[in-house]
């Protein structure tokens, strides 16, 4: 564990008390405490002011692939990359104390989580509402004291809001996980040993066929790219800006001649993390 995730003692999340960055939070820094925001600009700009140590921020999920648009704000939010973390993701039902599996009528939840249970719904014939947070929705449903009523969020929710499991692990796919950035106002690059991700941001110059010379730097060699996504800049078709985690450090000799090479056809260059893998990128198909 890198210096700055084991001397933290705050990191922030976005959501409600229960959320699954909540859960994720409790995982990767189990010593530091939780600190909920309202949203992933509020859980960056707690990190920018001093009043968190860290925030640690979902990017994508297995499922529904990127998280809308916190592409956009890794790059501007002026932190650095420190960590990562996998978490599975297990939707529980959730109802009142004195709520039944076959008296509930309507679900509450982000929609994301009620697109990952569509089964559940459809069997049982419950009435859809999309809230703005999963653990949110299990707060509503508490308030609501209707034994018809139940929520779709982490059993981390259930237990902060007295709420009982009606039915367990209710996601369509088992193999459901999503991706979590750990971020930190400076740097602490992980050290040129074991396995380490880099993750920077790009933008290539207004040449023919530069993305595609710019790639040939990490395949000559033999540096795995893990992930390569592009988005637009300010509204506008022509400016793209592409983000990449390759494995590896920019000490080892291919990827500081692989990176040499990508700044020949790029006209902005930034790393914005260099660190430890997580375990269970081992254990990732192909």
């Amino acid at each position: 564990m890198i210096r700055s995730i084991l001397h933290a003692k705050r990191v922030a999340f976005q959501g409600e008390p229960g959320a699954y960055a909540n859960l994720a939070a409790r995982e990767a820094i189990p010593h530091a405490s939780a600190i909920p925001q309202p949203s992933f600009e509020d859980a960056i700009e707690a990190v920018k002011a001093g009043n968190c140590d860290l925030c640690i921020i979902p990017v994508e999920n297995s499922l529904m692939g990127r998280i809308a648009d916190i592409h956009h704000l890794l790059p501007e939010s002026g932190l650095h990359i420190v960590g990562e973390h996998f978490l599975p993701i297990h939707h529980q039902l959730l109802g009142l104390k004195d709520a039944t599996l076959e008296g509930i009528k309507s679900i509450y939840s982000q929609a994301p989580a009620l697109a990952q249970a569509r089964n559940l719904i459809r069997t049982r014939k419950l009435v859809s509402h999309n809230w703005y947070d999963t653990a949110g929705a299990a707060k509503h449903v508490a308030e609501l004291k209707d034994p018809t009523a139940s929520a779709l969020a982490s059993s981390l929710a259930g237990e902060l809001y007295g709420l009982k499991i009606l039915a367990r692990d209710v996601e369509d796919e088992h193999h459901n996980m999503t991706r979590f950035l750990i971020m930190a106002r400076d740097p602490d690059d992980a050290p040129n040993s074991g396995k380490v991700v880099t993750s920077f941001v790009f933008r290539v110059k207004n040449v023919p066929a530069a993305l595609y010379k710019a790639m040939g730097g990490f395949a000559t060699n033999g540096v795995n790219m893990t992930k390569l996504e592009s988005y637009q800049l300010g509204g506008s078709f022509n400016a793209t800006q592409f983000y990449a985690d390759i494995q590896g450090h920019p000490q080892d000799p291919a990827v500081m001649r692989a990176l040499e090479e990508l700044s020949f056809f790029t006209s902005k260059l930034t790393i914005i993390g260099i660190y430890p893998a997580h375990p269970f990128r081992e254990d990732m198909p192909g």
